[in-house]
C-alpha cells in the first residue's frame, strides 16, 4: 500500500476540498464550520494523488465526532479508494483516542461509508433521525 496521511493545511480547503464536494454534487461545507487551521482534519494520499479527507471535532465530554469525509471524485480505483477511506477512518479514530475520547460519533448517509464504519466496529444508533443545522449569530 502506498498511502500516506498528513494534516490538512489552510490551502487544502480551496485547492482540494471545495472541488471534491462540488464534484459529488454536495454543497461545500463552510470553512468556518470546520475545525480551524486543519486541526483535526487529515488527508490521505496515494503517492502524490490526494484520495480522501475527513475531520474530527472534540467536545467537552468523552465524545469525539468524525465528520465530513469526502473523496476525490476523479480517483477511479474503487478498491484502493476503499482502502484509503478505511485508513482515513482508522486515523480519525486514533486522533480521538489520543485526545482521550471514549466514544467516536458520526452521522452517515453513504451506504459504502456505513459499510466501512461497520467494518471498523462502529455500531448503528438511531436511523430515524434527520440532520438539522441552523446558522446563528453569536452574542456580542
Amino acid at each position: 500500500m502506498s498511502f500516506s496521511v498528513r494534516k490538512l493545511n489552510n490551502e487544502d480547503y480551496d485547492d482540494t476540498l471545495v472541488g471534491w464536494w462540488k464534484s459529488w454534487r454536495w454543497k461545500p461545507i463552510p470553512r468556518d464550520f470546520l475545525p480551524e487551521n486543519g486541526e483535526g482534519g487529515v488527508i490521505v494520499y496515494d503517492g502524490d494523488v490526494p484520495v480522501c479527507a475527513g475531520f474530527t471535532y472534540l467536545t467537552n465530554s468523552k465524545v469525539g465526532w468524525i465528520e465530513f469525509i469526502v473523496s476525490n471524485y476523479e480517483y477511479k480505483d474503487k478498491e484502493k479508494r476503499k482502502e484509503a477511506l478505511d485508513l482515513l477512518i482508522k486515523t480519525l479514530e486514533n486522533i480521538l483516542k489520543l485526545s482521550k475520547c471514549k466514544y467516536a460519533y458520526t452521522i452517515l448517509k453513504s451506504k459504502s461509508l456505513i459499510g466501512l464504519y461497520k467494518g471498523n466496529n462502529f455500531t448503528e444508533g438511531d436511523s430515524n433521525g434527520l440532520e438539522m443545522i441552523k446558522h446563528i449569530q453569536p452574542c456580542q
